[in-house]
């Protein structure tokens, strides 16, 4: 019997199984498919696609700067770039848990038996812990490309269509067209970032516009004549198939997701679920997030951390420029009651957009009578970074004057601080 079995090789699935092993717990990982080492996030979506936004901003840069760029090799470079990069991190991770004496690595597909016994490769295997984190897959329409099948691709589309004007289209839209490629996003109804601002939604719409990115509303059919490539992006769905389930007292969610408490138990108490098997919000910090919930746990630790610690965390797109947000924004507030202050600073006020030559957007800070941040909202070349010091500051309680009055290097994005 094993102390932890782990299925899925993913952000949180790993980083359990690896602590628990050098820790000299007997640990079993099981991952079906070799070239998913490490998980989604390194092998085919976070790390290769910010591979791919950092070449394709060079290349803007370079076209602005009026130098000549061939962008069918660039793109073809990048692809090149963006694969040595995922093989490097795919053996890293694989490597990391081989090297470990008191983990055993199965390659197949994992089922439970019961609640107490999983199959693989002809084996049952028992464990006193068990840990699902089989990740998420995109949703299909018909044979068009995923977000994940577009990473493959082999040759620049001129002309793209991306179905979903949600944040992971919206950023496939910013790589594309940075490489020169006519993009065209499709959206099925008229909202657009509907959970945002409206202000701040018509702000990121417009200047995606300016670049030349088309955007159709209110379509409720893919019509694909003229275009080279079709993405789907439409959101993703928790994998749960084929997993055996059905074999055990595991409940699952409206959207097939595993159910879990706050702990992230299952219904069944010695197994858990953690990454986006379990819904909710589809992030890697999130799921590295579980691994600190449920690793004290099966260590015989005391363990304060709940799901309840993260309630309004950062999160980030990395369009161009980088929009990003933490805790309210300002239709939150006021559906809960909350009276508070905006302030706001132009990105054209800061000294560091212009010596990038990158004036567009806007810094926004919402904060309530009692002179503590509830939410701020990013929309610049350095939001995704700087988002991270407005979140500590909520979550640690630090005033808005304390961040506002605070000594920042120059010239930076973080001094814009200064200006509210």
């Amino acid at each position: 019997m094993y102390d932890v079995l782990v299925i899925g090789w993913g952000k949180a699935g790993k980083t359990i199984a690896l602590k628990a092993a050098k820790q000299h717990k007997k640990v079993a990982i099981i991952e079906k498919d070799p070239s998913m080492f490490g998980g989604t996030c390194i092998n085919r979506a976070c790390l290769p696609t910010k591979s791919l936004e950092k070449s394709a901003k060079i290349v803007a840069q370079a076209k602005k700067m009026g130098i000549t760029v061939d962008e069918d090799q660039a793109f073809l470079e990048a692809m090149a770039k963006k694969d040595a990069m995922v093989h490097k991190l795919n053996q890293k991770s694989y490597s990391l848990l081989d090297v470990e004496e008191t983990a055993d690595i199965y390659i197949g597909e994992a089922k439970f038996l019961n609640n107490q016994e999983v199959w693989v490769n002809g084996e049952v295997l028992t464990a006193k812990n068990m840990i699902i984190n089989t990740g998420s897959t995109p949703r299909r329409i018909g044979n068009y490309k995923t977000s994940e099948e577009i990473l493959n691709l082999t040759k620049r589309p001129e002309k793209l269509l991306i179905v979903g004007a949600g944040f992971i289209g919206l950023e496939f839209a910013s790589i594309f067209n940075n490489f020169g490629t006519a993009v065209t996003v499709s959206q099925i109804d008229d909202q657009f970032l509907p959970m945002e601002d409206e202000e701040d939604s018509k702000r990121v719409l417009e200047v995606l516009q300016n670049r030349g990115i088309t955007f159709k509303f209110n379509q409720t059919e893919i019509n694909d004549e003229g275009f080279d490539e079709v993405l789907v992006s439409i959101g993703r769905v928790p994998n749960t198939k084929n997993l055996g389930l059905e074999n055990t007292d595991i409940v699952l969610g409206e959207r097939g997701e595993i159910v879990v408490d706050e702990n992230l138990h299952t219904s069944v108490d010695h197994i858990y679920a953690v990454g986006d098997v379990k819904g909710g919000a589809f992030f890697t910090y999130i799921s590295l997030d579980d691994s600190r919930i449920v690793l004290p746990q099966i260590m015989g630790e005391k363990n304060t951390r709940t799901t309840a610690y993260r309630e309004g965390f950062a999160t980030a797109t990395f369009i161009d420029p980088a929009y990003a947000r933490v805790g309210l924004n300002e239709k939150q507030a006021q559906a809960k009651g909350i009276h508070y202050t905006k302030h706001q600073v132009e990105t054209m006020a800061i000294p560091k957009a212009h010596v990038i030559g990158e004036p567009a957007g806007f810094s926004k800070i919402l904060v309530d009578d009692e002179g503590y941040i509830i939410g701020a909202t990013l929309y610049h070349q350095e939001a995704h970074e700087m988002i991270n010091t407005l979140a500590i500051a909520i979550k640690e309680g630090i005033k808005f004057d304390t961040i506002k009055n605070f000594i920042y290097t120059h010239p930076t994005f973080s001094e814009s601080l200064n200006d509210f």
